[in-house]
């Protein structure tokens, strides 16, 4: 068994002395060793001492009170008994002058419970430090008080003033009592030092760093010699985000730092800390732009309020069935074609769902290259390891069919369609159902459909959509502008739009970026989609020749309007009205 050791700070010589005869004949197994010093001084010794590897301080009166508050060690006092109060009481009766008794709680304590026992009238003074001691004196000297019954500290002052001073001193039981109360404490601390390095070597062992806040927002402990200043700091911000009890998880990267965290607000003795486990990995800078983006829940309601489908309120139609959807947290599948604004649905199940206090993983297959393939499902740190997130397969169409087989395989190895919310888009084209090999993987994955329809599909709606966006671009680009002229409008609504929503916010903007007036008028409107119809055409042919290649513009609006006219046989009249633009529109493009 460890020899167990305390550390025994004396107010006066004579406590000293006692101390070291119970230490040395009733507890021979202790290694116990004894300084002499009264309060400040005594404070003094035992944190000169402080690395001597101590188990426990006995003291005694203000100079144990001292030391709990300077001291790590805990600290025994020994206490006054009755026996010794009534011991210096009946000294003092011996004496026919008027006393009180002064001195620290330690005494005073005892010394009221006694009185008022046995019915004793006498005037007891409690003070908290010496410079109590005097003014509480000259108070009683005032009185007509000539003798106090008084412990070391007041004994001193009180000589030094004329009174009669009995000391009270601890006799052998409470001195034996403080002995085995400090030998208990020792063993109990023992114990707690023992669980505690156990504790912290299995955290040390296991996989991943830990960092533990105070209330104070201060670092209490880690497991990490350590720490970057960007990470503890990262996590300080975090610290509002936590709630009693609830574990929260996220993902934290920057630059080359990529951390997978669990974090947890926790009381322990009434008081709130702040845990933060973690794991981090290094990855190169082309395995950070494999097409993995990690985004926190503030940042995708930021990106999707800004987003089209939200300004113009064309989302609203689908709310209803996306918070269906996202409560069942089953695995979905949208379809549609290009600039639905499938990125945007996604974002709206995830922030609709009941992990959107946890990470929204993306995962573009398009620009995904084998680097961050192979991180995905074979480094401990891919985000396909974590519970309750969210992770977004973005145009599952690119992969190859080994990659959509691998990844049901390992979707199935670890149970991943019920720790995540897993989503996944499509492209598809106008009037076709996805490739044979999305709608299979569909199938196995257990994937619930969602088609977004085109905008040529909602032209009912392109007036409202239309002034709703025009309406925050006023915002943006400080116009006034009020909407769209009639014809102008009716041109808008019986486009057949090709990039849809993507193609609509652009034309949009380039409308208002080039009105002069408080209505976009039909000619603008006109020209911009007469551009739009050209280099769609162009898009729609990749394999053939591009006719247009290396010209700008007005040169590439020139031609088609010089061959629509060479066409009509030089008709004006018939190619304004082919183009579907005015005579005064064609004759300025040509002059």
């Amino acid at each position: 068994m460890e020899e167990i050791r305390i550390l025994g700070i004396a107010p006066f010589e004579s406590i000293r002395a006692a101390m070291e005869r119970v230490a040395r004949e009733e507890f021979p197994a202790v290694r116990f060793e004894a300084y002499t010093g009264d309060l400040e001084e005594g404070v003094k010794i035992a944190q000169r001492l402080s690395k001597e590897n101590y188990d426990v301080v006995i003291s005694r009166g203000g100079t144990a009170e001292l030391l709990k508050k300077e001291t790590t060690l805990p600290v025994v006092e020994i206490t006054f008994s009755v026996y010794d109060i009534l011991r210096a009481i009946k000294m003092a009766e011996n004496y026919n002058s008027l006393y009180a008794i002064v001195g620290f709680p330690s005494i005073t304590g005892p010394a009221h419970t006694l009185c008022d026992l046995l019915r004793f009238n006498t005037d007891i003074v409690t003070v908290h430090s010496e410079a109590e001691v005097r003014s509480a004196l000259e108070r009683l000297k005032l009185g007509g008080y000539s003798m106090v019954i008084c412990d070391n500290v007041t004994h001193s002052v009180a000589r030094e003033l004329g009174y009669s001073a009995f000391l009270i001193t601890s006799g052998a039981e409470s001195l034996h009592a403080a002995f085995e109360h400090a030998i208990d404490i020792s063993k109990e601390y023992r114990r707690m030092r023992r669980k505690i390095a156990l504790l912290q070597n299995a955290v040390r062992q296991a996989r991943g760093n830990v960092l533990v806040f105070n209330e104070k927002k201060e670092l209490f402990y880690t497991t990490e010699d350590s720490v970057p200043e960007k990470i503890r700091d990262y996590f300080v911000q975090r610290i509002g985000d936590l709630s009693s009890g609830a574990v929260r998880q996220f993902l934290y990267t920057d630059e080359l730092t990529y951390l997978r965290v669990t974090a947890q607000a926790m009381t322990f003795a009434n008081e709130q800390f702040y845990v933060f486990c973690y794991t981090q990995t290094i990855l190169s800078r082309k395995s950070i732009n494999a097409g993995i983006y990690l985004y926190e829940h503030n940042e995708v309601q930021h990106l999707f309020q800004d987003s089209f489908l939200s300004i113009s309120g064309a989302i609203r139609p689908l709310e209803k069935r996306l918070s269906a959807l996202a409560a069942t947290a089953q695995p979905v599948l949208i379809l549609g074609e290009p600039g639905t604004g499938k990125q945007q649905i996604a974002k709206a199940l995830y922030l609709n769902s009941p992990y959107n206090k946890n990470p929204f993983v993306v995962i573009n297959c398009a620009t995904l290259n084998e680097k961050g393939w192979e991180f995905l499902f074979n480094s401990p740190s891919s985000p396909l390891l974590e519970n309750h997130t969210t992770i977004y397969f973005q145009d599952i169409g690119k992969l190859a069919y080994r990659n959509l087989q691998e990844l049901l395989y390992y979707s199935n190895q670890i149970s991943l369609k019920t720790r995540v919310f897993m989503i996944f888009s499509c492209i598809v084209s106008q009037q076709n159902a996805p490739a044979p090999t999305i709608q299979s993987f569909s199938s196995e994955m257990g994937c619930v459909g969602l088609s977004v329809i085109p905008l040529r599909s909602r032209a009912d709606e392109i007036p409202s959509l239309a002034n709703l966006y025009l309406n925050s671009l006023n915002a943006t680009l400080g116009k006034q502008i009020i909407g769209l002229a009639p014809n102008a409008m009716d041109q808008l609504i019986h486009y057949s739009w090709p990039d849809n929503f993507t193609e609509f916010k652009a034309v949009l903007s380039e409308l208002a970026a080039l009105a002069s007036s408080s209505y976009i008028l039909n000619d603008s409107v006109t020209e911009v989609l007469l551009k739009e119809r050209t280099l769609h055409h162009v898009e729609a042919s990749p394999t053939a020749e591009n006719p247009f290649s290396g010209k700008t513009l007005d040169q590439i609006i020139s031609a088609a309007i010089n061959q629509t006219l060479s066409d009509c046989g030089g008709n004006q009249t018939l190619a304004a009205k082919q183009l579907g633009i005015s005579r005064s529109t064609l004759w300025r493009h040509l002059n």
